[in-house]
């Protein structure tokens, strides 16, 4: 069955339906797929929602449904195992064996909680082992609470349940130790500090016992963990969407979904909301969150169908839009889906290229200044030069005695590269390679002191990949070096494809990397000067990311 909807909400919680409610009120055809089972299923109520506080989460769920649907959203039970580009569009799998095609993916499918490994915790998550005190503290207050440290947010937490009751103990467990200051403070309001491991809770509820490594006993009306929360995105990999780290004092305390405020992510047309972006939203505030990513969403379609509008007027001979750059039709590219001008047809292949490097020399053979500036303080060793065309920066590392291999899709640039090597003396100095970055073939486990890529503007959906194989050839304590043009460019009279989805920030590109293996040292849009087509000056903007592997 051939299924099309404008957008599929993956999820169907707070997040979820409030982005649907938006988009069935903008009446756009929704489909939503909810998996049935929701974080705060085990709590007998939801609190924070104004007008709704204290209702079963369950029955907030049943409400939402109820709405979506009086606008024509339609709701079902399954589950999403992956998404994916197709022609334009994206491709939603299902487990049921169905594959439905949308527009747009608002992805809300919440996280997953990991227990520290105590005997109890498990079989009264939810119920007497909570984790919220906002969600929780009224209902347990002046009760004994004893909290079980995992974090570097535990002293933190202790101080937050000491505002719901007066008896507040802190086991440390794996917490590591308190800072001097925190320990002052807990001291002060009179929480006290077990430095020990708990193993097991027991008893009825409201009248539990935590059981210490050494075999004390302590007494509690609840008791409070802090989970290590991992966003729950698999479906999302396809497109390159992962969860990173999130870091407090150097401890990972989950992962989540890298998005702008929108919950737009790196990939045009995917949003995310709730939990599985924003690990510490409450109902309310993921509720919030998909109201805002629904509307953006409906945004961009709308742009979309403009757009598409001016394009079937144009065909007519009724429309008067102007290029950025280029003139003529647009086409949509097969491998990636993304909308290119006539002229660049088949970029992304390394025949275009051959083509052009069968013409005219390409570039000026000098070294691109961002490298000489970047690279200048770094002592030789070995680099690769990702997309090294006809070898300006390759010839330039060599001459300062770099071992370099430089690598591009197209033979007829790499020759003439060879070529400018053997006539500035550095023949030996380079290794010329026909390879694809985004491909995993022709690579190896070769590691290199510099790695570095010039220009190459790519979708998002291959942009990942790349990144990705680019970080593994840099050798622990090594440099890489990444430089787009800005989308800012755009906006100027230097002629640039308008494909906006080819243009990355530092920002974006820094986020496919992991912060507990990378040290980002630049990450900015640098401005530089430069000559239009038509000689007049112009101030342009490089996306510049540099980051250090740490050793």
């Amino acid at each position: 069955m051939d299924e099309r909807y404008d957008v599929v909400v993956v999820g169907g919680g707070a997040a979820g339906l409030s982005g649907a409610l938006m988009l069935g009120r903008a009446r756009r055809s929704v489909l939503v797929v909810d998996a049935g089972a929701p974080r705060n299923a085990p709590a007998a109520h939801a609190h924070g929602m104004l007008t709704r506080d204290g209702t079963p989460p369950l029955d907030l769920l049943t409400l939402g449904r109820s709405e979506v649907e009086r606008y024509g959203v339609h709701v079902e039970r399954g589950e999403v195992l992956a998404v994916h580009q197709e022609d334009g569009a994206f491709g939603v799998d299902l487990a049921d064996g169905r594959s439905v095609v949308a527009r747009a993916v608002l992805s809300a499918t919440g996280l997953v909680d990991e227990l520290p490994d105590v005997a109890g915790l498990a079989e009264r998550w939810g119920t007497d082992v909570l984790h919220c005190p906002y969600c929780h503290g009224w209902e347990v207050r002046d009760r004994a609470v004893v909290i079980i440290g995992t974090h570097p947010m535990a002293a933190h937490a202790a101080l937050l349940w000491r505002q719901w009751t007066a008896d507040v103990t802190l086991v440390r467990h794996t917490a590591p130790a308190l800072a001097p200051d925190d320990a002052a403070r807990l001291a002060a309001t009179g929480v006290r500090v077990v430095d020990e491991r708990a193993t097991a809770v027991d008893g009825p509820s409201g009248d539990l016992v935590v059981t210490l490594a050494s075999g004390a006993t302590l007494p509690a009306g609840a008791v409070v963990v802090g989970t290590r929360t991992v966003a729950r995105a698999e479906h999302l990999a396809p497109l390159g969407l992962h969860p990173v780290p999130l870091l407090v004092d150097g401890h990972e305390i989950g992962r989540a979904v890298p998005a702008d405020p929108t919950g737009a992510t790196t990939m045009p047309g995917v949003w995310v909301a709730g939990n599985v972006t924003d690990l510490r939203a409450t109902v309310v505030v993921s509720a919030a969150a998909g109201a805002t990513a629904g509307a953006q969403v409906n945004a961009w379609l709308v742009a979309q169908d403009a757009e598409t509008a001016v394009a079937a007027a144009r065909d007519r001979g009724q429309g008067h839009g102007h290029g950025h750059g280029h003139d003529g039709g647009r086409h949509v590219d097969p491998t990636t889906g993304i909308e290119l001008p006539d002229e660049l047809a088949g970029m992304f292949a390394p025949a275009f290229w051959e083509e052009r490097y069968a013409g005219a020399r390409q570039w000026s053979g000098r070294p691109n200044g961002t490298l000489v500036a970047e690279v200048g303080d770094l002592p030789p060793g070995r680099a690769l030069d990702i997309a090294a065309g006809e070898g300006g920066d390759a010839v330039w590392l060599a001459q300062r005695g770099w071992h370099v291999t430089a690598t591009d899709w197209a033979a007829g640039g790499l020759a003439r590269g060879e070529a400018t090597a053997a006539e500035h003396g550095v023949a030996d100095r380079v290794t010329w390679r026909q390879a694809d970055i985004t491909s995993d073939d022709g690579w190896d486990d070769e590691a290199y002191d510099l790695v570095t890529s010039h220009y190459l503007h790519l979708p998002p959906a291959l942009r990942t990949p790349a990144v990705a194989r680019m970080a593994s050839l840099v050798r622990p304590g090594g440099t890489l070096l990444v430089v787009g043009h800005h989308a800012s460019d755009l906006d100027t009279s230097m002629r640039r494809p308008h494909v906006p989805e080819l243009f990355a920030d530092a920002d974006e590109i820094a986020a496919l990397l992991d912060p507990a293996q990378w040290e980002v040292v630049t990450a900015e849009a640098r401005p530089r000067d430069a000559v239009d087509p038509e000689g007049q000056p112009v101030v342009l903007h490089d996306a510049i990311l540099r980051a250090r592997r740490r050793a």
